[in-house]
């Protein structure tokens, strides 16, 4: 099996998934845009499984953007919906796993039910050490960098700091991924090609893997093939190849 071989070779520590094609999957078979998004759900919670089996340390789910927000309002609402059902009926799973859940993102735009859930699972699996999940939830990654040069204006305010020692360290702690390593592959399925304003910092050097596969289709061999393509790329980070081999 695949999963033999890549747990052989070099493992990306955090992996990043833009899960794009729902929506198109719905129409090919048919159905219903939110029947799409609920195997969409499935297919996330295999590839929770799958990471976990292969021994990535945090996966980051872009499940919900600040621009989804201006979708059909049945449309969010059954979102909405999809999310508390999806929370309760994995959420045993994801401790008898040892699976910790965070989430990033503007957290003030969500319903108050949801918000509590989703609060009730990050504080029940806090102490849990295996696989992190990151669900980006009501983020943009725009309106995180805005954010944050507000937060850091609003610490020098209150106590003004050298601002020639402020370097990419010191501004990362203002992100909401603050205490998360920046991935170093990021995979979006559906044959689209573009970022979507999702973790724009912190993909800075990751590796990008774009895949025609709808996400409701994707599966934990596809998620192993993007690890064994990512496995066999060669991370210069600015230097040249021979600076890298030695």
């Amino acid at each position: 099996m695949l999963i033999d071989e890549i747990k052989q070779g070099n493992m990306p520590e955090h992996v990043a998934v833009i899960m794009d094609g729902n929506g198109r999957w719905a129409k090919q078979h048919n159905k219903p845009r939110l029947e799409g998004h609920a195997k969409g759900a499935v297919a996330a919670r295999q590839i929770v499984e799958a990471a976990a089996e292969a021994g990535v340390k945090y996966l980051t789910l872009y499940a919900f953007s600040v621009e989804n927000w201006n979708r059909p309002k049945d449309e969010v609402s059954g979102l909405m919906s999809l999310l508390l059902k999806s929370l309760a009926e994995q959420f045993d799973d994801l401790i008898k796993n040892n699976v910790r859940l965070l989430t990033i993102g503007d957290s003030s735009l969500l319903p108050q039910d949801v918000l509590l859930q989703v609060q009730h699972a990050i504080a029940r699996s806090s102490s849990n050490t295996g696989l992190t999940v990151i669900i980006a939830l009501s983020y943009g990654s725009r309106q995180e960098i805005v954010n944050a040069v507000k937060n850091i204006l609003q610490s020098y305010k209150q106590n003004p700091f050298d601002i020639e020692n402020f370097d990419e360290e010191k501004f990362s702690s203002y992100l909401y991924t603050k205490d998360i390593p920046d991935p170093e592959l990021l995979i979006r399925t559906s044959g689209e090609i573009r970022i979507s304003n999702f973790l724009l910092w912190q993909i800075s050097y990751s590796e990008l893997y774009f895949t025609d596969i709808l996400w409701p289709d994707f599966t934990k061999e596809d998620f192993y093939k993007a690890i064994a393509n990512y496995q066999h790329r060669e991370r210069r980070f600015g230097k040249i190849s021979e600076q890298v081999k030695s």
